[in-house]
């Protein structure tokens, strides 16, 4: 997901792309992403993470409205406020504390986000009777939710359109430099260019190594459901259950650290199944259609990562989790350093070298 915004974003403002992209052979983490344009957890203690988050889903809106006349592609977008539900008094005192301390955070106001209360709740959800444990939830206009997989196919359309490249099956196996230029080899073919970007997802490091820069990730198992379709319920996005626009019901998902292991497992999904039928015990009525797993593209701090490589001028670098939240500023800001040479302010706080920062004696 990362990769394609930034190749549409290179082709619609003219330059020459290429976007090589392995496959369904690798672990894509777009195939299992859950679809929310999320913004209010995002940046607690990194005030530059969540202006990056925000302002990219602004311009949400006009991304789905572009690729809609460029591809002929509805990507179901939909600003609809979102909502992480709380069970118990536990849950509910840390979210109203998390607000709190955001709201301080962004004091000058552009954190809009608060807690509702139970029967504040059940008028948001109203055809959904809540769980007896339900105490309420943050809520935030700021956030929504569309298909990712439909995203993904309006970029490499959109891509496509604009005359640039899409070349699936390629493998990369090494990025080499000669004077100004770099080939990219995979196994049956070589490439050039005089600029390339990694954007890899767990691929990242390995290929990132070869153009100078060191950019840590690892995996993150997360597991999901879909049920059969039904009626419209849920018109907000939420954390954990979302409607799609066909009417399946998306339940999710787990956080494991398993390496790259992207099977499902009975525990993992009965804990995400039972806290969404004590969320909404009408969940319980749906036939389950499909369970899998995907593997998140994670970096030491959670956050993103963008960098141009000092050794290898016109290497650039991309990763991030937020591939769906973020597409709005891969495709409207990264092609801007890519083209022009300079860093975008909302990408400066993003470099690699934050981690290797040694600790004062």
């Amino acid at each position: 997901m990362v990769g394609a915004a930034i190749g549409y974003g290179l082709a619609r403002a003219g330059a020459k792309v290429n976007v090589l992209d392995q496959g369904d052979s690798a672990f894509r983490a777009a195939r299992g992403n859950f679809g929310l344009t999320w913004v209010q957890s995002k940046g607690l203690g990194a005030h530059p993470y969540f202006l990056l988050s925000r302002n990219s889903v602004d311009a949400w809106a006009e991304l789905a409205e572009e690729l809609r006349e460029h591809t002929g592609v509805d990507v179901a977008y939909k600003r609809t406020g979102g909502l992480t539900v709380c069970l118990g008094e536990k849950e509910a005192s840390d979210r109203r504390d998390f607000i709190a301390r955001f709201r301080v955070q962004e004091a000058e106001g552009g954190y809009d986000c608060r807690f509702v209360e139970r029967d504040e709740l059940q008028q948001l959800i109203p055809r959904a009777a809540l769980g007896p444990t339900v105490t309420g939830a943050s809520f935030s206009p700021m956030d929504g939710h569309a298909n990712p997989l439909f995203l993904l196919r309006a970029l490499l359309a959109g891509i496509r359109r604009a005359e640039g490249r899409y070349t699936p099956l390629q493998s990369v196996e090494r990025i080499d430099r000669s004077g100004s230029a770099y080939t990219v080899v995979t196994a049956d073919a070589r490439w050039h260019a005089p600029k390339v970007v990694v954007a890899a997802g767990l691929g990242t490091q390995r290929l990132a190594a070869m153009v100078g820069l060191d950019v840590p990730v690892r995996a993150q198992r997360g597991q999901q459901i879909a049920t059969e379709r039904a009626k419209p319920v849920f018109h907000h996005a939420m954390s954990g259950v979302r409607q799609t626009q066909e009417g399946s019901v998306l339940i999710g998902y787990t956080q494991e650290d398993v390496g790259l292991n992207n099977d499902t497992t009975v525990a993992g999904l009965r804990s995400i199944t039972r806290r969404a039928i004590a969320s909404f015990p009408l969940i319980a009525r749906l036939r389950l259609v499909r369970a899998w797993a995907a593997l998140r593209v994670l970096t030491p701090d959670g956050r993103p990562i963008y960098a141009e490589s000092a050794t290898h001028p016109g290497a650039y670098v991309a990763t991030c989790h937020s591939g769906v939240t973020l597409a709005a500023a891969h495709a409207r800001l990264f092609p801007d350093w890519v083209l022009a040479g300079r860093a975008p302010e909302p990408f400066a706080s993003f470099g690699p070298e934050r981690f290797h920062v040694q600790a004062a004696n």
